[in-house]
């Protein structure tokens, strides 16, 4: 069995102390190739589910606690662990800051059949997780693999340690 991701930007909500809201997947919207999920995939979801920081297996950062279908769209709450995981502190950091406001679901096909013009229509599926991710504006701007992004941010990091210290010293 293959774990799929699909990537969808969202608006999140988040608090001080790391509950998280946000919506995991529009019905009405096929994704960048062409895959749909139907309403109701997710209602055998088994919660609490975790949640990653993008995509990686070594980054959970906080859980899923509960999802429905609302409003054409499935949404999600839970909780990043701002009080015991310092890159959950980091996550809470970027999406507060808009840097990171994608929600990536992460599952394995149960049912699906084709769709019309390409892709899937998703009937069934299981869950396993649900990470915040960048999301690209262009569909051919994505990251490759988890190692991409964490580097990526690593030198987004040192990069905004140096604007500091430029600041600092004008």
């Amino acid at each position: 069995m293959t774990v799929e991701h699909k990537f969808i930007t969202s608006k999140l909500m988040t608090a001080d102390d790391g509950s998280i809201a946000g919506i995991g997947w529009k019905y009405d919207q096929p994704d960048r190739v062409g895959d749909m999920i139907a309403p109701g995939a997710f209602s055998k979801t088994a919660w609490p589910v975790a949640c990653l920081a993008f995509h990686d297996l070594s980054q959970p950062v906080g859980a899923w606690e509960a999802g429905e279908d609302r409003a054409g769209a499935w949404h999600l709450r839970g909780r990043l662990l701002v009080d015991d995981v310092a890159r959950a502190r980091e996550v809470y950091a970027l999406v507060k800051s808009g840097a990171v406001k994608g929600l990536s679901v992460g599952f394995i096909t149960g049912k699906a059949e084709p769709r019309k013009g390409g892709g899937r229509l998703i009937k069934s599926l299981e869950l396993v997780e649900v990470s915040l991710v960048v999301a690209g504006m262009h569909p051919g701007a994505r990251v490759t693999s988890a190692k991409a992004i964490t580097s990526a941010l690593a030198i987004a990091e040192v990069i905004n340690r140096a604007a500091a210290h430029m600041r600092e010293g004008t």
